[in-house]
């Protein structure tokens, strides 16, 4: 039986291949090792947190994270070409575009082990971000690309992709997002901390707020753009209170910086997946500089506003609820008004955003590695 090595560096990762582990564990004809390589160490991370995403523990956990951005990927790299060696899979499965999706795409390939990219071709065009360059290097030397949105599939064939190489199979995130708001449904949120922070700002009662998240270092490591930003939150928090998650960078800027976010914005610590699933599903608003969040309020149907000049995930605007408002706080605040207001477009979920995109890539995986093993 193939065997195919899951690769997560950071928590964000689990949330998209957890759909694929649960897809493979009912497909039943392909084997999988989950490999974190400790890009990010999260103390949360616990049983609890790997039973709420319905996967087992991950097999290896390799240890390799810190230091900087090289630094971070040569210690993957090592770790993660010593296992390739001594238990060679039959294909490495990366998704997205953190330092671990790079560094262990780059190690299978020179082993001549197939690489599948999970949200192949989403490109920025913003090559200040690290995250574009993990995208272009992994999309140069991977063998399968699944894509979630047509102008992945635009840029991949632009980049002379082999058109039988490109899968457009949906989006994982949103396979996982669905799957755990029904869970979140069924349980009703008792327990989370997410309830506790609703009922201390007096909304379990149906009133309205927002949340926000921001971490981009583009955005919060500059004290001008973070003041700029502070500010525009601090109007919108004027009319429709924010909860804000706080990123530990962006909390120890708004130290640094002696920036004030105002009396109209709570502050509270880095969620866990569930508690910050049932903060902003009820939201009027999110306003955020995340990639995932960007999709994840698309696929719920809730209005986002996203505080970046450009996006690697233009169908969430042209398609979904995500307004792509840029760092003017004219705009931000013209943006959030206007959907407080009920003006805000509605939006729909893209194309085969149907929480089976897991299923597809599986099949495809199960077709190519026995053709492979069988050539």
């Amino acid at each position: 039986m193939a065997m195919i090595y899951l690769v997560a560096g950071a928590r964000p990762n689990f949330m998209k291949i957890a759909p694929i582990v649960r897809a493979l564990q009912a497909h039943g004809g392909l084997s999988f090792k989950i490999i974190h390589t400790g890009q990010h160490y999260d103390r949360e991370m616990n049983d609890v947190f790997f039973e709420e995403l319905g996967i087992p523990q991950p097999d290896l956990f390799m240890a390799a994270g810190g230091g900087s951005h090289a630094q971070q990927t040569a210690k993957i790299m090592l770790a993660f070409e010593e296992l390739c060696v001594a238990q060679r899979p039959d294909a490495v499965l990366v998704v997205g575009d953190v330092n671990s999706t790079l560094a262990c795409s780059i190690v299978a390939k020179k082993l001549t082990i197939p690489v599948a990219h999970v949200e192949a071709g989403l490109r920025s065009g913003d090559m200040s971000m690290p995250e574009e360059i993990n995208r272009l290097v992994t999309d140069s030397i991977s063998d399968w690309f699944f894509v979630t949105e047509p102008s992945a599939v635009e840029h991949l064939r632009r980049e002379g992709k082999p058109e039988a190489a490109v899968h457009y199979v949906g989006h994982v995130m949103v396979d996982n997002v669905l799957f755990q708001a029904s869970k979140l449904a069924a349980s009703g949120g008792a327990g989370l901390d997410s309830a506790a922070i609703k009922a201390g700002l007096g909304l379990s009662d149906g009133k309205r707020y927002g949340v926000v998240t921001l971490h981009r270092p583009s955005n919060v490591d500059d004290p001008a753009m973070l003041a700029q930003l502070a500010g525009a939150l601090r109007d919108i928090a004027r009319e429709l209170p924010l909860v804000f998650p706080v990123h530990p960078r962006t909390r120890a800027n708004l130290e640094k910086f002696d920036i004030s976010l105002g009396p109209d914005i709570t502050l509270v610590g880095p969620q866990g997946y569930m508690a910050f699933l049932d903060l902003w599903k009820d939201a009027a608003l999110v306003l955020t500089d995340s990639g995932g969040l960007q999709e994840e309020t698309t696929a719920l149907g809730v209005p986002c506003v996203t505080l970046r000049e450009n996006t690697e995930r233009p169908v969430t605007v042209e398609e979904g609820t995500n307004v792509l408002a840029g760092t003017s706080p004219q705009a931000i605040t013209g943006a959030a008004a206007q959907i407080l207001r009920g003006a805000g477009k509605q939006g729909r979920r893209p194309h085969l955003w149907d929480g089976k995109a897991a299923e597809r890539i599986v099949a495809v995986l199960d077709k190519e590695l026995n053709k492979e093993r069988t050539a």
